[in-house]
């Protein structure tokens, strides 16, 4: 009896395709084992964002209500500063309610401290301190209160403000000034009454620092 040996070209192919069969799932395998590319992480810009302004403003009632408490009864014109104030530089961001002394005769120095108010940003102590030069005399120790528009942040009160010439007002006892940054961009409006009311055509300027100072420059 003789053996015969099977050369089927069906059975050769069919081994040949499972061959590829089991080469193509271990690759597939091989494939899923391997870890997915990490994406970096995005690193946060260098430049930290600015802080929030303080830009919550005060509206003129109440403005003119803080100014009839800390004035008392000299506050009868309030109102009118206030509203000429508003017409020109809107409302304010930020107000000062504080005392302060000074004296001219031709040139002159002004001292005070008082507190920052702001709705949205804390409050702040100021000192402020500057000379005056003009058509200026006499000597004063006012309660003021300081409007502030455009304070985009509270320490940036700490700056020297000049003088705008000419925007000086005297309504029933209480007197208005007008003075901006360096930029023009921060405007303080000082409202004074007190003893000796001292305002004139004048262009100093008011320093504003953090700690008291007696160099009012």
């Amino acid at each position: 009896m003789r053996c015969v040996k099977s050369s089927s070209p069906v059975l050769a192919l069919r081994s040949a395709m499972a061959a590829m069969v089991v080469v193509c799932v271990a690759t597939t395998m091989a494939g899923a084992q391997q870890p997915s590319p990490t994406i970096p992480p995005q690193l946060p810009s260098d430049a930290s964002p600015a802080p929030a302004p303080p830009a919550a403003r005060y509206s003129s009632d109440e403005i003119i209500d803080a100014g009839h408490h800390f004035f008392g009864g000299i506050s009868k014109g309030i109102a009118f500063i206030v509203e000429k104030a508003a017409n020109q530089w809107g409302q304010p961001n930020g107000y000062i309610l504080g005392e302060e002394a000074g004296g001219a005769f031709i040139g002159g120095l002004r001292y005070g401290d008082g507190t920052l108010y702001t709705k949205d940003a804390g409050d702040l102590r100021v000192f402020w301190q500057g000379p005056t030069i003009g058509v200026d005399a006499g000597a004063d120790g006012a309660r003021t209160m300081m409007l502030v528009y455009n304070l985009p942040r509270t320490n940036a009160i700490y700056q020297q403000f000049n003088g705008i010439a000419g925007a000086a007002y005297v309504v029933a006892g209480l007197g208005m000034t007008a003075l901006t940054s360096g930029d023009e961009k921060l405007v303080v409006v000082p409202i004074r009454s007190g003893l000796g009311l001292r305002l004139g055509y004048n262009v100093g300027y008011l320093k504003f620092t953090p700690a008291p100072t007696w160099n009012p420059f």
